[in-house]
């Protein structure tokens, strides 16, 4: 417990314009992100180990699969914090992106493969991840919801996947914020191009059963459980299903957990 395409289902909403680096910038939504009506295909490239749940909700009817289970992961929203200034900043590349910040130990594992091709792994592929702290702020922006964090980069970083398709990171488990559910975003970026717009942008979803565990922790007991939104389906992001989304995740709060998922996207 220490610091650690081509369908869409949901578009990107409202554009965000260009980010300057590390300040006060203009946000979408301030702390809470709302998503289109727009439908994508998609498919479940995770399933629960003994120790995490996953929510029940189906996909949309109109869900298209590709080779068997392999499909698209729905797009989400960039959300409000995205700081894309911050890609162009070399220490964006960074497997540990704790920067000091306490709360419980989280390995990311995400493993991306290209549906257009039996979903094999995707090599020499940047992904960028960002979420908040335990008290539910976000680096690089400040706001009388989000606190004062211009400059600082704090749970931001890039990695770029191995010949495996999978890329790690070391972080701690996000808090949460008024408006919305537990929640990692993350973007895809082909040919480790970091200059060019991300082939997908979607958001990594966590067990209640798990969460709840770690809210009732010391360190994050001082918030206590989200009052804001209670279950996926009152997430303004997740209420029309976290099957793609939802990751695996093992662990005790003591050691920390592992929380992973493969992304399938159109290569």
């Amino acid at each position: 417990m220490t610091q650690a395409n081509t369908v869409n289902r949901r578009q990107i909403l409202g554009g965000l314009g260009a980010l300057s680096a590390f300040g006060a910038l203009s946000l979408l939504g301030c702390g809470s992100e709302d998503k289109s009506s727009t439908t994508s295909s998609s498919t479940d490239t995770s399933s629960s180990s003994s120790s995490s749940s996953t929510n029940s909700s189906s996909s949309s009817s109109s869900s298209t699969t590709i080779n068997g289970n392999c499909a698209i992961i729905p797009t989400e929203t960039i959300g409000p914090y995205p700081l894309l200034a911050f890609l162009s900043n070399s220490s964006v590349r960074r497997q540990d992106v704790t920067e000091g910040k306490t709360g419980v130990l989280l390995t990311v594992k995400l493993k991306i493969v290209n549906v257009n091709d039996s979903c094999k792994p995707i090599a020499n592929t940047a992904v960028y991840i960002w979420h908040c702290d335990k008290d539910g702020q976000y680096s690089g922006y400040s706001s009388g919801q989000n606190g004062n964090h211009a400059n600082e980069t704090f749970l931001r970083g890039v990695q770029v996947t191995d010949d495996n398709g999978e890329v790690t990171f070391t972080t701690i488990y996000p808090g949460w914020y008024a408006g919305r559910i537990t929640h990692i975003h993350f973007q895809v970026y082909l040919a480790n191009n970091l200059n060019v717009s991300a082939i997908a942008t979607s958001q990594m979803a966590f067990p209640q059963d798990i969460t709840k565990v770690v809210y009732n922790s010391s360190l994050y007991s001082s918030r206590g459980q989200n009052t804001s939104v209670t279950s996926f389906s009152a997430d303004n992001i997740f209420s029309d299903g976290t099957s793609y989304q939802m990751t695996t995740v093992t662990g005790d709060v003591t050691n920390g957990f592992v929380a992973s998922l493969t992304a399938g996207i159109a290569a």
